[in-house]
């Protein structure tokens, strides 16, 4: 995918959490995030959305702290996430390709800048957030294309869990496959005591695959619904239940 894609998601993706989140009531709990309503939702979401505005529109080179959620709630909360969105959206449109800012994973892209970087992590944090939001407010989720969700389950374990700070590790060197059954996709993942490598190919025989339709793949890689079919050892599905979230 292309950065003008990833932005086009961002847009939208943006607009349905907030329409999902006012449909559902600030109030309301969040069934993917137990711990959270929709209020911290939106706290959070539009937060991290002008952290990362802020790295594009200053061109900031190291990094820097998340900034402190607001105390607003009901309308005043989501008039504030609808700019904190519109803000990243219309700063990411207008920034050049040769924006420098600090990124923080190593997945690949087409357009390996800090502008492609930032837009995609922000496309994919919204999509997920988005999932969360309308699973408050009820009724069915939007599906999340298949392409863009090959790239998220890329970016997640090829960004995220490429860094030291990835928890899901193994005593002993194990192999855990993960396969879109719905796209010519496939992940080989080494587990050891390091952080997990990850490549696109099927090597053979693993100790475990976890495999599904794209969608529904990278929402369980995210930890929003169970993984559709896993075959082999099922502790190591267990252990990216576990172990995967992001800190």
């Amino acid at each position: 995918m292309e950065t003008a894609e990833f932005l086009e998601a961002l847009d939208r993706e943006g607009r349905a959490l907030a329409a999902a989140a006012e449909a559902a009531g600030t109030d309301a709990k969040v069934p993917t995030c137990p711990e959270w309503q929709v209020r911290d939702l939106l706290r959070h979401t539009g937060a991290v959305h002008r952290w990362a505005t802020a790295f594009v529109a200053e061109q900031l080179t190291s990094p820097r702290p998340l900034g402190e959620e607001p105390d607003l709630d009901g309308a005043e909360l989501l008039a504030w996430y609808r700019e904190s969105h519109r803000r990243l959206v219309d700063t990411l449109a207008a920034a050049s390709p040769e924006t420098a800012a600090w990124t923080f994973h190593p997945a690949p892209l087409p357009s390996p800048s800090p502008l492609a970087f930032w837009t995609r992590r922000q496309a994919h944090e919204t999509a997920v957030h988005r999932y969360d939001a309308e699973t408050a407010r009820g009724g069915s989720p939007s599906p999340v294309g298949t392409e863009f969700a090959v790239d998220g389950i890329d970016e997640l374990l090829r960004g995220f869990h490429a860094r030291p700070r990835s928890r899901v590790r193994t005593a002993e060197p194990r192999l855990l496959r993960v396969r879109a059954t719905d796209a010519d996709a496939v992940w080989t993942v080494r587990l050891s005591a390091e952080p997990p490598v990850t490549t696109r190919e099927d090597t053979g025989a693993a100790d475990a695959e976890l495999a599904g339709p794209a969608d529904e793949l990278y929402l369980a890689l995210w930890n929003r619904v169970p993984v559709p079919r896993v075959t082999g050892d099922a502790a190591l599905a267990a252990l990216w239940r576990e172990t995967s979230a992001i800190g």
